[in-house]
């Protein structure tokens, strides 16, 4: 899809979204990927309907595209320079992390809470005291779950868009099974989620979308920053190794960990999306509230994709080598759609890439890529 003769932002096709997958699938995969296909159908255009019923219009106040439209060069700068350490800023030494207890778990370990009061700053200064004033989304969360007898090699794992609960990402990427396997784990609460998100927001994540597009910019780095801080802290207390996995927006993230944080064990994203921006055209409403907008204005799909590139994994290199990188993707994924999977794949050269045959919600053949992502733990040293 990439040649690599421009930047990805003016190379890729101004109508990739509009492009379809094909797969040779067998019966059972092809009806697999059909049936989750459908179901992801039916909470995207949910979700898309109620962010552009909620998130959008506060997006698009005057005063947030007067904004926008005035500081976006210096995003377009930024990712053009190439340099993913001027975006992902290293966080500051000797962050103090709070640690209560959350419950017993089996076999003598523990589930504790952690937080810390985030010492992040926007990374374009002009944005700094109107994104500080979310005041609740400035203090980090994580739940972390150890057994108790030494520091374990640790996974952890980001949530998607919206469904930020500990118990149901646990369960949906199966965390109790690799915490039985002898891992420690730690679950990662993002950026305007679960206790990080206003007290009048209207759902989970609603203040990640809505405060304009150079706010989504802010708060990926935010995101990137403050697992950075768990980190520091993990290692310091004497955790042997540390590695991340994600899925969707999470994936999305661990993505972008892989671009900043050269400590990491590994990093295996799950349905990632590559490009916010080409994920947004394809989500009907918002997609075409978005296409319209941008026509409007005279801002063309190369022109978006510039501003929200420091936001993208395409535009950086990896810290991590490629032998420390995979891939899970699904076939019917009807929310961030493989070729976002191919994309990403393409940019790192190539690492792993596990298909299973179901979509972003009805994970047919989980167990398969779980004990796949297992293997290739065990393969990098990455053992309890």
């Amino acid at each position: 899809m990439l040649g690599g003769q421009q930047p990805w932002w003016n190379e890729l096709d101004a109508n990739f979204y509009a492009r379809h997958d094909n797969f040779n699938l067998t019966g059972i995969e092809r009806a697999q990927a059909l049936t989750a296909n459908m179901v992801d159908g039916v909470v995207r255009t949910l979700i898309a309907s109620v962010t552009a019923l909620l998130a959008v219009p506060t997006s698009v106040r005057p005063r947030v595209l007067q904004r926008d439209m005035g500081e976006r060069q210096f995003y377009k700068d930024m990712a053009s320079a190439g340099d993913a350490s001027q975006f992902f800023v290293k966080p500051p030494a000797g962050v103090q992390v709070n640690c209560k207890p959350a419950g017993a778990l089996a076999g003598g370990g523990e589930r504790l809470l952690l937080s810390f009061e985030s010492p992040f700053q926007a990374v374009n200064p002009r944005l700094r005291e109107g994104y500080s004033r979310h005041e609740r989304n400035m203090t980090a969360w994580a739940q972390y779950w150890r057994h108790g007898d030494r520091p374990r090699p640790t996974i952890c794992m980001v949530h998607g868009y919206v469904f930020d609960s500990y118990w149901v990402n646990s369960r949906f990427m199966d965390m109790p099974w690799f915490y039985e396997q002898g891992y420690d784990v730690l679950l990662y609460t993002l950026p305007f989620h679960g206790y990080r998100q206003g007290f009048l927001s209207p759902f989970p994540g609603h203040g990640y979308f809505a405060h304009g597009a150079l706010h989504i910019n802010e708060v990926v780095a935010h995101a990137v920053h403050d697992f950075r801080v768990f980190v520091d802290w993990l290692l310091g207390q004497g955790v042997p190794q540390v590695g991340v996995t994600g899925l969707s927006l999470g994936g999305f993230t661990t993505s972008l960990l892989a671009c900043a944080e050269e400590r990491l064990a590994f990093a295996i994203p799950v349905i990632p999306p590559a490009s916010l921006v080409d994920v947004a055209f394809q989500w009907f409403p918002v997609g075409q509230l978005l296409r319209t907008m941008l026509w409007s204005v005279g801002i063309s799909t190369q022109d978006a994709r510039h501003t929200m590139a420091v936001a993208s994994p395409l535009t950086w290199q990896p810290v991590l080598p490629r032998e420390r990188l995979m891939i899970v993707a699904g076939m019917g994924d009807g929310l961030t759609y493989p070729k976002h999977a191919k994309l990403l794949a393409e940019h790192w050269k190539q690492p792993p890439l596990h298909w299973f045959p179901g979509g972003h919600l009805v994970h047919f053949g989980k167990q398969v890529y779980l004990e796949k992502m297992r293997r290739f733990m065990a393969d990098i040293g990455f053992v309890p």
